[in-house]
């Protein structure tokens, strides 16, 4: 089976649990989005998945091989770190014919053609580069790699707008030319809503729900009106959020949405945004299964 599973990871810092009992599935030829917020536990799970560091318990396979210091893998994944892991006395141009001799995947002449498009100087040294350009070397080398699981781990953090918009443009443009399994880890949620087909939530180490952006647009929504009615709707229901202004209310809910509401209410729908925003405050957690015994996985 083309896919990576990640099954039972745990992995533990002293007395803090950074990854607890962690399993799904990555499917090959999506755009997925790995969200939690900061500390959640995404960067641990990528360090295991890039054997940089290693799991207390638990398995991994790629493609049904065994990830763990298997080189058989090597040419399968490739994680973007927000580590620098290069030697920062070497140039830009230097360390692309190094990243070659160490994949055989790499395309040396689409890596010079993508930092053209970035206006990346080659020739600079990589700690000569501005936090921003390093972290467009990084994404220059993740895009010129042709594996089959790419992993981004928060992959625009020091970007201006524009360039943050034309890395988007080339990798939709690369996954339509190319068709793999990439994964962007991040807690800017709002500028990957729309790349994005499924969504993983990591929560204090915890998967706290696995599911289709689609469906989980379709399954959150709003419930509006006057405090009173709002709680009485909403007494049967997953709420995983309130907001209150004056005698108004509004209840974030996760469930089939009514065809027909009661009294004056008004129903509006969730963007993932505030979808992931409500998951992750304490009363949503609690909602929607924290311990990780109820999570929400399609089927």
């Amino acid at each position: 089976m083309n896919a990576v599973n990640i099954h039972n990871v745990t992995k533990r810092y002293q007395q803090v649990t950074a990854l607890d009992h962690v399993s799904f599935t990555l499917e090959h030829g999506k755009i997925y989005g790995l969200l939690g917020r900061n500390g959640a536990g995404k960067s641990t799970l990528i360090n295991i998945l890039a054997n940089r560091i290693f799991a207390d318990e638990g398995e991994i396979s790629i493609d049904g091989l065994p990830a763990v210091e298997n080189m058989a893998v090597h040419e399968k994944i490739f994680c973007m770190s927000e580590a620098d892991l290069y030697d920062t006395s070497l140039r830009v141009r230097e360390l692309f014919r190094w990243t070659a001799r160490f994949y055989d995947s790499f395309d040396l002449q689409r890596a010079f053609a993508i930092a053209e498009k970035f206006g990346l100087d080659t020739q600079k040294r990589f700690r000569a580069l501005s936090k921003g350009y390093q972290s467009i070397f990084k994404l220059t080398v993740a895009l010129a790699l042709d594996v089959p699981y790419v992993v981004f781990d928060e992959p625009v953090l020091g970007l201006d707008a524009n360039h943050r918009e034309l890395f988007y443009e080339l990798l939709l443009k690369n996954y339509e030319e190319n068709p793999r399994t990439i994964v962007i880890a991040t807690h800017l949620i709002e500028e990957v809503a729309n790349l994005i087909e499924d969504v993983v939530l990591i929560d204090h180490g915890k998967i706290l729900l696995e599911d289709s952006v689609e469906h989980l647009l379709e399954t959150g929504y709003c419930v509006s009106g006057i405090a009173g009615d709002v709680e009485e709707f909403c007494r049967d229901q997953k709420v995983i959020g309130e907001d209150t202004l004056g005698g108004m209310k509004l209840a974030y809910v996760m469930g089939e949405r009514p065809e027909v509401l009661p009294g004056n209410l008004q129903i509006t729908g969730m963007n993932l945004q505030k979808l992931f925003v409500k998951l992750t405050e304490d009363a949503g957690r609690k909602a929607y299964g924290g311990s990780g015994e109820e999570r929400g996985i399609r089927g």
